[in-house]
């Protein structure tokens, strides 16, 4: 596993990446976000999937979400009015099940953490944990981590985003749905207060590289030694 992170250096924003070395071969990164602007308008991240509740998963869902979560749209979130209070903010796509979620929450409990992610069945889990564990300062979006970053957040906004072992997409043909490349980047960057960090984390050496070429070529990032 390989763990780099970026600072945002014209405002000041890190990258961090965890992976290790390989010698697999594909599309770079510039390449791939070029087809993907030809050929695709719009091509999403994440794979389908289907899922019901159980009975408890929809009990606290219904408790829970409309406090603590919404659906993602374009309308700007007023972050300290949803949170109740004013604090460094931190965005977290792909939050899966909520274990990395949670656990941050727990261990920085200064910081409002927003995570994203698109199947219900995980964020219900989350929220389960949130209720088990009484935690107050996490939010929850659901939908495309894209559309949030573009049409919910402002410049500046964040002090950090994070991105856990996103999905690899390992095959050529599939390098245009990755979801950092090099337009993810500029956003990220731009999202990003002064000193803002972004820490990204890999198991798949080869994306692995991908994310470093990427992030490195991002002028408003400096990476973290």
């Amino acid at each position: 596993m390989r763990d780099n992170g970026w600072v945002n250096d014209a405002r000041s924003s890190t990258q961090h990446l965890d992976s290790a070395p390989d010698d697999a071969q594909g599309v770079g990164p510039e390449q791939a976000a070029d087809r993907g602007s030809r050929l695709y308008p719009r091509v999403t991240s994440f794979r389908s999937r289907r899922g019901a509740l159980t009975d408890a998963q929809q009990q606290t869902w219904d408790a829970l979400w409309p406090r603590i979560g919404r659906d993602v749209a374009d309308d700007r979130i007023d972050v300290d009015a949803w949170f109740g209070r004013t604090a460094p903010t931190v965005l977290e796509i792909g939050s899966g099940t909520g274990t990395a979620t949670t656990s941050m929450a727990k261990a920085e409990p200064h910081v409002n953490l927003m995570a994203v992610e698109v199947y219900r069945p995980g964020l219900a889990q989350t929220l389960q944990q949130i209720e088990r564990e009484d935690i107050g300062n996490i939010r929850l979006l659901r939908g495309d981590a894209m559309d949030v970053l573009e049409n919910m957040l402002t410049s500046e906004s964040l002090t950090g985003v994070r991105v856990f072992f996103p999905d690899p997409w390992p095959k050529v043909r599939h390098h245009k749905r990755r979801l950092l490349q090099g337009p993810t980047f500029s956003m990220i960057a731009d999202r990003l207060a002064p000193g803002g960090v972004l820490h990204v984390a890999t198991d798949h050496a080869e994306y692995a590289e991908w994310i470093a070429e990427a992030g490195n070529a991002e002028p408003g990032l400096t990476v973290l030694d």
